[in-house]
């Protein structure tokens, strides 16, 4: 596994943050909200095409 797939899911939790902090401040509470979950949306996006990956390796391996 790479060291770069968790920086960019640092990367989007650290952008996410910022982003509805920001909101929040401003008085877009709902916006910060959904901000917020595209954010996590992303990650999850990334982490299911990370098991899919690792599906197919072991499928591989083991000659399903």
């Amino acid at each position: 596994m790479d060291v770069e797939i968790i920086f960019k899911i640092a990367a989007i939790g650290i952008l996410t943050a910022i982003v509805g902090q920001i909101l929040k401040q401003t008085g877009k509470e709902e916006i910060s909200t959904l901000a917020t979950l595209a954010g996590l949306i992303i990650v999850l996006i990334m982490v299911l095409n990370l098991l899919a990956d690792l599906f197919t390796t072991l499928k591989t391996i083991f000659n399903f």
